[in-house]
């Protein structure tokens, strides 16, 4: 039996509505940096600027960066999500968290980046 990932399921939700509805200029991407690490893999990442609690969704446009988190209905922000975000905003930039598709379609429309 396959573990449900209900994160995943929304992640690819918003993306193909970016496919879709993202505004000219729009640009957007997923740093994986989960998954299953070997420690000396995960080391070696660290060295390389992986930096814990990187958003799901990095999204530019028009000289401006953008930062989303997402969750599914019972999930919560780490520490280290809250304080990139956090970091997102004091450096000028947009950050947010948004529960389900409907909340991160809302951030988007928010932000100016889907039609």
């Amino acid at each position: 039996m396959k573990r449900q990932r209900p994160e995943q399921a929304c992640q690819r939700a918003v993306v193909e509505h970016l496919r879709l509805r993202a505004k000219p200029g729009v640009v957007y991407f997923h740093v994986p940096n989960g998954g299953r690490r070997s420690m000396r893999e995960a080391a070696e990442f660290k060295r390389q600027g992986v930096l814990a609690g990187v958003s799901d969704l990095i999204l530019l446009h028009d000289g401006n960066f953008f930062a989303l988190e997402l969750k599914a209905d019972k999930g919560r922000l780490s520490e280290a999500q809250r304080e990139f975000l956090d970091g997102v905003n004091d450096a000028g930039g947009y950050s947010a968290y948004a529960v389900g598709v409907d909340q991160a379609l809302k951030v988007l429309e928010a932000w100016e980046l889907i039609r």
